[in-house]
């Protein structure tokens, strides 16, 4: 069965996909101030070259990619979890994909428990957006509470989208399940949930900066000032190739493309000026890395280069 972006978008592409969950872990980690970071994984998704490519210009995108020696077939972005740990909580940033979206996915907990961290010791989970590789993993297979001692934080508008019942309606039909996952878990954890807007903080030392486009309230977060921070961008900056290499052109996995396009150059261009850490959700080597000016673009430099 051929792989395609519709049904990568319906929720269904792992199932065409023979490679089960990854279970390595490697331990990618910062320090900001009293703030311990940890990248943990969640396997990798399995996704057609056409997911991110379709409907570009053809010859200046093989110039684009040409450094970056990308498989022809399909691509396996990582998934990059955000642990944050200090003396009061241990604060997660996404919950992973949970068991049911893709077969590559869903390792969190093996991943965690390689880190040292149980499910029942994180105290706080906090959403960068709602798409199924960052909200699913709230429920087990029984649909009990994976993280049973935690509080949820959620952007409100992010928060108002998913619980919208037009939402499943004008999403588009590819999306549509991505709606109904969405309203089921955020259901289940309505009574333990808590909101916040942009320039807020969603806990005490990390502070929200709307980062709209890729969902209506995508949120990316920042933690620590000047030289010594840490920004989690969740999707905002959704790879370490093309969204480097040609930030304005427009992403299909953005659910606004125009609006994602403006923010993907906002963040760039402020983590260039600024030489933030950042943690990226589907950036390789665990995602931590910063970001360098390459003429008019941009390039990910790994914490360990």
């Amino acid at each position: 069965m051929k792989l395609t972006r519709r049904m990568v978008l319906a929720g269904l592409g792992g199932a065409a996909v023979a490679q089960g969950p990854l279970r390595a872990f490697a331990k990618t980690t910062a320090q900001v101030g009293d703030y311990e970071f940890i990248s943990v994984s969640d396997g990798n998704l399995v996704l057609p070259r056409s997911f991110f490519f379709d409907g570009l210009p053809q010859d200046e995108l093989a110039q684009a990619l040409a450094s970056f020696d990308l498989p022809q077939d399909q691509l396996e972005p990582p998934c990059n979890l955000t642990l944050l740990r200090n003396a009061e909580r241990v604060v997660l940033f996404d919950a992973g994909s949970g068991p049911t979206f893709m077969p590559s996915a869903g390792t969190l907990l093996d991943n965690l428990d390689a880190a040292g961290v149980a499910a029942d010791a994180v105290t706080d989970v906090v959403f960068t957006h709602g798409h199924p590789d960052h909200l699913w993993g709230v429920l087990d297979d029984f649909d009990d509470l994976v993280f049973p001692n935690a509080n949820y934080h959620m952007g409100q508008v992010e928060w108002d989208y998913w619980r919208d019942p037009a939402t499943v309606d004008t999403i588009g039909e590819t999306r549509a399940a991505f709606a109904v996952g969405a309203a089921r878990r955020l259901d289940a954890i309505e009574d333990r949930m808590s909101h916040f807007s942009d320039a807020a903080e969603a806990l005490p030392g990390i502070m929200a900066q709307a980062s709209f486009g890729h969902t209506p309230g995508h949120m990316s977060f920042m933690v620590g000032d000047d030289s010594d921070a840490l920004m989690i961008g969740g999707d905002a900056i959704g790879n370490h190739h093309l969204a480097f290499a040609r930030p304005g052109w427009a992403s299909g996995a953005d659910q606004d493309p125009d609006l994602g396009a403006q923010t993907r150059l906002r963040l760039l261009d402020k983590l260039a000026h600024e030489q933030t850490l950042l943690m990226g959700f589907h950036l390789p080597n665990g995602g931590l890395g910063r970001v360098a000016r390459d003429g008019d673009s941009y390039r990910f430099v790994r914490a360990d280069q």
